[in-house]
C-alpha cells in the first residue's frame, strides 16, 4: 500500500460516523429554544454548530458537541443585570419541557444536554455588532462565576479563519487537524480541540511546503508538524485564529510530540515495509491501516496461540480531554522497592520474578469516572506460552494494578478513564523484561 493510499484510508477511517444523529439533536434543541423565546418551530434558525464539529475538524468518537443559541435582542434588558444564572436556567427549562427524560443540567457557562456517548453544550448568547466599531461582531455569553458577568466569544470568526485558510492550503489544514486528533486520542494527549486547530493553523502558516501537496506527502507533513510542536517554547496559551482570543494549554504536549516525531522519522525510513505501518499506528492508533503482510501473519499465528487482545476503541468512543499519569513500583523479597522509570533511566534491567505495582499518580478527570486496565504481553515467549492476554478489566477500586514479571518480552500496561461512556483519558507504561 502506497503512502498516499495509507493516509487516505486513515482519514476515511477518522470520519464522523453519526453526523445525521448529531444534526438531529442540534435541531431538536434549537426548536425547543425557538419555541420558548420566539414562538417559532424552526430547527435551524438562530443557532450555530460551533467547536470542532462546526469547524469541520472533528473525528470519529467526538463526544463534546457545542452550539450557541442567539437570543432575541429584545430579551437583553431582562437578563443583562446579573441575571446570567437565570438565563441558563430558562434555557435548561425550555429544553427540559420538551425532552423531560433527557439528562440536562446547568454548568457555569453552558447548559449540558447528555445523550448516550455524547453531549451537547448549549451556550445562550446575545449578538453584538456596531457598524462604527471594527472590534464588534462577537457574542456576549453568561458566566455565573462570582455573582455573574458577561464574556465575549467569536466562534464565527474562528470558523471563517479555518475555512478560508484551509482553502488556501489545498484543504490540508482540516485534514491535519483530524490527524492530530487521532494522535491525541491514541497517546492520551490532554489537549483541547481549539488548541489543536490553532497549532495546526500556526504550523501551516509557518511553511509553504504543503500548499500544493496531496496524501502522498502526508508522511512528511506528519513528521514536520510533530517537529514543529516539539520545538515550541513553553506557553500558557495561544491565540486562536480569527478571534485572537486566548486558548489555554492544559498540559505540556511537547514531550509526546517529540516521541511522535521520532516515530514518524522511523516510519518514513521504513517506507514499504510492515514496520512503517506499525510506527504510524503507534502515532495515530488503529484507524491507521495495518500492513497486509501483518494481517496475514496474525491469521497464521492464531493457529499457534490465542489472540485474546481487546481494544478500547471497540468498546467505547475515545475523545481524550483530560490527563492521567501512571507510575510503577518494582519490588522483590529482600530488596528495597524501586521505580520502574528510575530503573530504566539507570539502565537497570527488569528481570523475571519481580512484583509490579502500577498506580495512577495523577488524574484530573472530574469525579464520577471509572478506571479500566489492560495488560498485554508481547514476544515469542508470550506466544509460545499462549499468554498474550490483553483483556480489558475493571479497576479493583484502589486505582492500582498488581502484576509480576514472569517471562521475557516487551510488555505494556494501559489505563483508561471512562466518563459518560467515553474514554476521556488514557496512559500507558512499557515494561521490558530481559
Amino acid at each position: 500500500m502506497s503512502v498516499s493510499d495509507m493516509f487516505k484510508k486513515f482519514l476515511d477511517n477518522l470520519k464522523v460516523v453519526r453526523s445525521t444523529q448529531f444534526s438531529q439533536r442540534y435541531g431538536e434543541i434549537t426548536k425547543s429554544l425557538n419555541m420558548k423565546f420566539r414562538d417559532i418551530d424552526s430547527t435551524t434558525a438562530n443557532s450555530l454548530q460551533v467547536g470542532s464539529y462546526g469547524r469541520y475538524t472533528g473525528i470519529k468518537g467526538i463526544s463534546d458537541l457545542d452550539m450557541v443559541y442567539i437570543m432575541p435582542a429584545s430579551k437583553w434588558d431582562e437578563y443583562k443585570d446579573n441575571k446570567q444564572s437565570k438565563l441558563l436556567t430558562d434555557v435548561k427549562d425550555a429544553i427540559k419541557a420538551r425532552y423531560p427524560t433527557t439528562d440536562i443540567k446547568v454548568d457555569r457557562l453552558v447548559v449540558t444536554v447528555k445523550y448516550q456517548n455524547f453531549h451537547v453544550e448549549v451556550q445562550p448568547v446575545f449578538d453584538y455588532y456596531d457598524s462604527n466599531d471594527d472590534e464588534s461582531g462577537y457574542f456576549k455569553y453568561p458566566d455565573t462565576k462570582n455573582g455573574g458577568s458577561w464574556k465575549n466569544t467569536k466562534p464565527r470568526q474562528e470558523m471563517k479563519a479555518v475555512k478560508d485558510f484551509n482553502e488556501e492550503k489545498n484543504e490540508n489544514l482540516r485534514l491535519l487537524c483530524k490527524m492530530a486528533r487521532g494522535w491525541k486520542n491514541k497517546n492520551g494527549v490532554a489537549i483541547g480541540g481549539l488548541l489543536i486547530d490553532t497549532l495546526a493553523y500556526n504550523f501551516m502558516k509557518s511553511t509553504t511546503d504543503f500548499d500544493d501537496k496531496s496524501y502522498l506527502y502526508f508522511d512528511w507533513l506528519s513528521r514536520d508538524f510533530f517537529k514543529y510542536l516539539s520545538e515550541l517554547d513553553k506557553q500558557e496559551y495561544y491565540r486562536a485564529p480569527g478571534s485572537n482570543q486566548n486558548v489555554k494549554v492544559k498540559k505540556d504536549f511537547r514531550k509526546k510530540a517529540t516521541e511522535a516525531y521520532e516515530l514518524a522519522k522511523e516510519a518514513i525510513e521504513a517506507e514499504g515495509k510492515a514496520k512503517a505501518n506499525e510506527k504510524w499506528r503507534s502515532i495515530y492508533g488503529r484507524s491507521f491501516p495495518a500492513a497486509e503482510v501483518v494481517q496475514e501473519s496474525v491469521q497464521k499465528a492464531a493457529e499457534r496461540w490465542r489472540d485474546t487482545e481487546q481494544y478500547i476503541e471497540d468498546q467505547y468512543n475515545v475523545d481524550i480531554q483530560y490527563n492521567i499519569r501512571l507510575d510503577c513500583e518494582v519490588s522483590q523479597n529482600g530488596y528495597r522497592p524501586d521505580s520502574l522509570f528510575q530503573m530504566l533511566l539507570r539502565n537497570i534491567p527488569l528481570r523475571p520474578d519481580k512484583k509490579l505495582l502500577f498506580r495512577v499518580e495523577e488524574c484530573d478527570v472530574p469525579d464520577d469516572y471509572t478506571l479500566l486496565w489492560k495488560v498485554l504481553n508481547r514476544g515469542t515467549e508470550a506466544e509460545r506460552k499462549d499468554e498474550i492476554r490483553g483483556q480489558i478489566v475493571a479497576d479493583s477500586g484502589f486505582h492500582t494494578k498488581n502484576e509480576k514479571t514472569s517471562f521475557q518480552g516487551e510488555h505494556s500496561v494501559e489505563c483508561y478513564a471512562i466518563k459518560d461512556d467515553v474514554v476521556v483519558a488514557r496512559a500507558s507504561i512499557d515494561v521490558p523484561i530481559r
